[in-house]
């Protein structure tokens, strides 16, 4: 039960008031799509292709139906041998793995960093083997993985690099952007991300003129004119009214990300010592999609919060490789992704919460008998 002193709810996210600021600008754009009488593959996801494609810095960007799909189509893109092994972090979100699953290879766990949520590139030589063909990182949280040591890692030993920027709409390592550093770069727009649409939608960004023309002909039944199949495709392909609710909210994802920012500074600097907060290095520009926290008594602080009125998330609360439907396919255990599945916690950090909003996040949860 709510305190009644402590009546204030503060939602862990709340799309209504995030996109409230947009509404004329989204309404107007639905209503332009709906009267073209055109909603599959026009005019609104040219431009979007076009427009996020300049955006991150980079030749290509396929749009398709959600971040699974992209993930799965550029997988497939690659053209990898049958069963090919592909590394991927141990706490990723499932999605990574079963894109992996779905494209008919063997995904293989490494550890991530602790004190980043992210892939750690010092352990990839320790599962390399003679039938690993790639490695698909994810950008978790909004913080950029170690591109530079990763890519270097994958250049040496022959390797695709797939990047799963889900999570990292915006985020940098040095000047380049996530999905510029590999072979492809994935992105979801599911509502709640930094740039949402109003559904799902997703995209496939690359410089390789070839990927980007097989994975044009995937998203299409495996084609590009009508009734005529190149290839084994699917039917995934970013629709008219999603682009153009993208297209608009494209336009305000720098102003998102520097409120986010700001958001992310408060947290900083009130919350108390005892919480584990994320980590910041100087040449890395975090996004903040989620500020995740961990504390080792993580659910006790979690109803702590829940009964003074503010509301979390648990990003996630079951490692990939203890759910239901891994078993079987990994063995070993993951000591550092239980840990994080254990301890993290999100806190409130949305385009739709104010810096009054976080403050007090901030005093409740000092509260807490650490």
């Amino acid at each position: 039960m709510i305190h009644m002193s402590e009546s204030r709810v503060v939602e862990y996210e709340n799309l209504t008031a995030s996109n409230a600021a947009l509404m004329d600008q989204l309404e107007a754009a639905a209503s332009r799509v709906i009267r073209s009488g055109w909603y599959v593959l026009g005019q609104e996801v040219e431009a979007f292709e076009a427009e996020f494609a300049n955006f991150i810095g980079i030749k290509h960007c396929v749009g398709v139906a959600s971040g699974l799909d992209a993930l799965v189509l550029a997988i497939e893109a690659l053209a990898l041998p049958p069963r090919s092994e592909i590394l991927v972090a141990s706490n990723t979100y499932i999605a990574t793995i079963l894109a992996i699953m779905h494209a008919g290879h063997k995904p293989v766990l490494v550890e991530p960093e602790i004190k980043t949520f992210n892939i750690d590139p010092e352990l990839l030589a320790d599962v390399l083997t003679d039938r690993t063909r790639a490695i698909c990182v994810t950008h978790l949280f909004g913080k950029t993985c170690r591109m530079d040591a990763i890519a270097a890692f994958a250049y040496e030993h022959g390797l695709k690099l797939l990047e799963d920027c889900a999570q990292s709409h915006g985020a940098k390592l040095g000047q380049r952007m996530t999905g510029t550093f590999g072979d492809t770069g994935c992105f979801s727009f599911y509502p709640t991300k930094n740039l949402g649409a109003i559904g799902d939608a997703g995209a496939v960004v690359t410089n390789n003129d070839d990927l980007a023309d097989r994975l044009r002909y995937l998203r299409n039944y495996g084609s590009r004119q009508k009734y005529i199949n190149r290839y084994v495709g699917v039917n995934s392909r970013l629709d008219e009214l999603q682009a153009a609710m993208l297209r608009v909210k494209l336009q305000y994802l720098d102003e998102v990300t520097t409120h986010k920012r700001a958001l992310a500074e408060i947290y900083f600097a009130e919350l108390p010592d005892w919480v584990c907060m994320p980590a910041r290095r100087p040449d890395e520009f975090d996004v903040f999609h989620i500020y995740g926290i961990r504390h080792p008594r993580r659910d006790a602080l979690r109803k702590h919060l829940l009964e003074r009125g503010v509301k979390t998330e648990i990003h996630y609360p079951i490692p990939p490789y203890r759910q239901e439907a891994m078993q079987g396919v990994f063995s070993g255990d993951y000591p550092i992704a239980d840990e994080l599945h254990e301890t993290q916690l999100s806190l409130p950090i949305s385009v739709g919460h104010r810096a009054d909003d976080i403050r007090l996040v901030c005093e409740r949860l000092k509260s807490f008998p650490s």
